[in-house]
């Protein structure tokens, strides 16, 4: 894993949330572990990671609010991608 995914990483997890992560790069970070992620209407993507399924919302800018970044955070971790699984292997996904 790249430098740049292991510090999203950490920044999704962070508290308070962060609220300067722009959404390719969260893109880029899901397609990386190995997520599958399919356009449903509007803004709207179905994501599939390690039998983990949510729909994510795109936001209308770059960033991506705080409502999403934790949303995101919970998903990650339901799918077993968390800084502290990175850490521990080096690797995820």
């Amino acid at each position: 894993m790249s430098k740049h995914h292991a510090t999203l990483i950490r920044a999704l997890f962070h508290d308070p949330p962060a609220h300067n992560l722009h959404w390719r790069d969260i893109e880029a970070l899901l397609r990386h572990v190995g997520a599958e992620m399919e356009p449903l209407s509007g803004n709207r993507v179905r994501v599939t990671l390690h039998r983990m399924e949510d729909v994510l919302h795109r936001p209308h800018g770059n960033e991506v609010d705080w409502h999403s970044v934790l949303h995101i955070r919970a998903f990650l971790g339901r799918a077993g991608v968390t800084p502290a699984a990175y850490e521990q292997d080096g690797s995820v996904g």
